[in-house]
């Protein structure tokens, strides 16, 4: 139990826990991104696919 507490006094383990917060922000940010991505590059791939069915190139 001494390693922890002495480990969580260390200015490392700040350091540590600071990349950690940072990584998960950057994470979040770019899932985020990449989701809204894919929506709106399906809603113009099902955009393209009803033109062309509409135009007798259907299944």
């Amino acid at each position: 139990m001494k390693r922890l507490l002495d480990f969580l006094r260390e200015d490392e383990a700040a350091t540590a826990v600071e990349y950690a917060v940072l990584l998960a922000l950057i994470l979040m940010s770019v899932i985020g991104a990449i989701g809204t991505v894919g929506a709106q590059s399906g809603g113009m791939w099902g955009n393209i696919e009803g033109r062309l069915n509409g135009a007798g190139f259907g299944r």
